[in-house]
């Protein structure tokens, strides 16, 4: 278990073989991107989007400003994952991503920087690999068979698949039978198996990213960054600016605003979040 996996491959498999798998892996889903946002056109939607609403902005954002803003959906978007209400949703989405994060970055370092038994990998990294892949296997099995949206919100089973689970069910394959492959090395015929489905759920993984939600983890960032940035220059996505309901000013320009939000406005009670919420 605390031994490069990949250095078993080295009877069939030189390490420029698996290296020019990486590769050919990393320009499937560099070009399956750029078909992705041409298709799709999701680029020229954005920047559209950005160039309307910098016309009805009402104030100017400094570089200070944008800086921050930017820090923000890093620390909240990006690395917490805080748009996700559900705390099972947000522990699974986190784990899995994550898991799959380090897996891959580990996968890298075992076969380009350690290629040969004669480089033997670091145990951390190669227990890194294997705790990657079990995190990526609890997060994606929880959402799959616990919290996916149509299980909990619609009562579809969990054996329902759709194109939109291409990307995790890949996911899950991948890292699953890469434990297995791992675990089960020197037991022959089974162990080769096990690596096939491996190399076959990979190579499914990076090169539909055309047909996947394997693009959305690039566009979510930028998406979520552009949308704090027209509530801090007041463009609102071109939706009205209400301000503070418990402005005087404000209610006195619209005095129904205390008769039917109450007297302190923003303290309206639970609303929809009073009902735990079982879904996105």
């Amino acid at each position: 278990m605390f031994t490069n996996p990949f250095h078993d491959l080295l009877g069939f498999l030189t390490p420029a073989v698996m290296q020019t798998y990486v590769v050919l892996m990393f320009l499937a889903v560099v070009a399956g991107t750029i078909f992705d946002v041409i298709h799709k056109k999701s680029a020229q939607y954005f920047f559209e989007n950005a160039k309307k609403a910098k016309k009805s902005a009402k104030r100017t954002l400094s570089s200070g400003d944008k800086v921050s803003v930017a820090i923000t959906t890093v620390a909240n978007e990006i690395l917490t994952s805080s748009e996700f209400c559900n705390p099972h949703r947000r522990l699974a989405h986190l784990l899995t991503m994550y898991g799959f994060i380090i897996f891959v970055v580990t996968t890298i370092m075992l076969i380009f920087s350690y290629p040969t038994p004669a480089e033997a990998a670091p145990w951390l990294v190669v227990a890194l690999w294997h705790i990657a892949a079990l995190s990526v296997c609890v997060g994606g099995y929880w959402f799959w068979f616990k919290i996916r949206v149509d299980v909990s919100a619609e009562g579809n089973p969990w054996h329902r698949v759709v194109r939109a689970d291409l990307f995790v069910l890949s996911v899950l394959m991948m890292t699953t039978f890469a434990l297995l492959w791992s675990i089960t090395q020197g037991l022959g015929a089974l162990n080769l198996l096990f690596f096939m489905i491996f190399v076959a759920a990979s190579t499914i993984l990076f090169c539909t990213v055309m047909w996947s939600k394997f693009a959305h983890m690039f566009f979510k960032p930028a998406a979520a960054y552009q949308k704090k940035l027209t509530k801090a220059d007041g463009s609102q996505e071109n939706l009205p600016d209400l301000g503070d309901l418990s402005d005087p000013e404000l209610q006195a320009k619209f005095p129904d605003i205390p008769m039917y939000m109450g007297e302190k406005p923003p303290y309206m009670g639970l609303g929809i979040k009073r009902e735990s919420p079982n879904h996105y």
